[in-house]
């Protein structure tokens, strides 16, 4: 089971670099084959949609046939054949493909590794499994910045995606071979067995609208936004990009780490979870206010925004406090839905609020209402998880 468990965290190393590396290609791509950074916008944005709509079908069939075939499959499908089609694309309707086909390939990968931590380790220790598991995931952060422009320079944008589907074919076929299944959970008598059940949990309406926003500005600043930002802002070339992107993606891995365990150390999970949120936000009021105040303040900001808006895993393990152990699977895709579902929602919007900003005025401008665009709801997501229960009562 642990070599199974490695392999899997190799399958997400996969799914943060695929979220990762627009920013960074997007110098090329926008040279090579016109993708300009609003369609790259787009693309990340059809990564996180195809993620997200698949949650609810993975969730399902990790708690009826576990997660050996479910992530195997997707992620060798759409992982590997998403890379295939990006090294052929000569278009942006090309990058858009392949990311969407990445995006559902990727969809099972993290919450495989979910499920068995909140099927065979003790609840106590769920949010450390959890962000150590997205903190070495994480490290897919770090080779979509300085490591990727090194590799496209050197052999080309095209070949490098050659390359990435070969690996990710092979990480999969190593999931089908080394993973095992926990045994199933049995349903108590008159229990819900659907997903309907968890949404009959008043506990975590509280928590599901902070879920939807806490990743959004991270994702998108490291996915996409980032390299137009510097570039356009500060006259950034790929190399000071990669830089920067490399900064940022060490704050995200060194905040996952970090907030995982940090609710034995504060005893709470609301309290680290709205904590870090209310710094993000606090990051992100200053990116509005003073966008364009120097490069490297630029960089420390969205290193600051990378570390305290790294708070998945802490509100996972606080949903799952609230899940029964039949439904974990469809509890955690769940929570997942609405993580990878607001990123994917407001990523596509990102892109109109951007342009519509620029069309009236200054670069500089139309950045500061992007930042306003990630500080607004966020605040929103942040003034509900007041009301919300610091513990559930389903951790058996």
């Amino acid at each position: 089971m642990k070599v199974g468990i490695a392999f899997l965290v190799a399958g997400y190393v996969l799914s943060q670099f695929y979220r990762a590396c627009l920013a960074v290609l997007a110098p090329t791509l926008g040279t090579e084959i016109g993708a300009a950074p609003g369609d790259l916008a787009v693309s990340l944005g059809l990564w996180y949609a195809g993620f997200a709509l698949m949650q609810l079908p993975v969730g399902a069939a990790l708690d009826r046939i576990g997660p050996r075939r479910t992530v195997s499959v997707l992620l060798l499908l759409g992982g590997g054949g998403g890379a295939a089609v990006f090294a052929l694309a000569t278009g942006p309707w090309g990058v858009h493909l392949a990311m969407l086909l990445i995006g559902i390939g990727c969809a099972p990968v993290l919450m495989g590794g979910y499920y068995i931590f909140a099927r065979m380790y003790a609840p106590a220790v769920f949010g450390t499994l959890a962000g150590a598991m997205i903190g070495v995931g994480s490290l897919g952060n770090l080779a979509g910045s300085t490591p990727l422009a090194w590799v496209i320079g050197a052999a080309g944008w095209r070949q490098t995606l050659w390359g990435l589907a070969a690996i990710t074919a092979l990480v999969a076929a190593a999931i089908w071979r080394f993973t095992r299944d926990p045994a199933r959970a049995e349903r108590a008598p008159g229990a819900s067995g659907s997903v309907l059940g968890l949404l009959r949990i008043p506990g975590l309406w509280a928590i599901l609208p902070l879920m939807a926003v806490n990743y959004v500005a991270a994702a998108g600043l490291r996915g996409v936004w980032a390299g137009p930002y510097l570039t356009q802002i500060y006259g950034a070339d790929t190399a000071a990009i990669g830089k920067a992107t490399l900064v940022m993606g060490l704050a995200m891995v060194a905040g996952n780490f970090l907030y995982g365990p940090a609710d034995k150390l504060f005893g709470s999970h609301k309290r680290v979870v709205f904590g870090g949120n209310a710094v993000l936000a606090a990051i992100l009021a200053t990116l509005w206010l003073a966008p364009d105040a120097g490069l490297w303040q630029a960089t420390a900001l969205m290193a600051g925004a990378g570390f305290f808006g790294a708070t998945f895993p802490a509100i996972m393990a606080h949903g799952r406090s609230f899940f029964p152990a039949h439904l974990v699977g469809r509890g955690v895709t769940l929570l997942n839905l609405f993580s990878i579902g607001g990123v994917g929602v407001l990523q596509f919007a990102s892109r109109p609020v951007y342009e519509a900003a620029a069309a009236r005025g200054t670069e500089t401008q139309a950045f500061s209402a992007l930042f306003l665009f990630f500080l607004v709801p966020l605040v929103g997501g942040l003034l509900i998880y007041l009301f919300a229960r610091d513990k559930g009562e389903a951790t058996h």
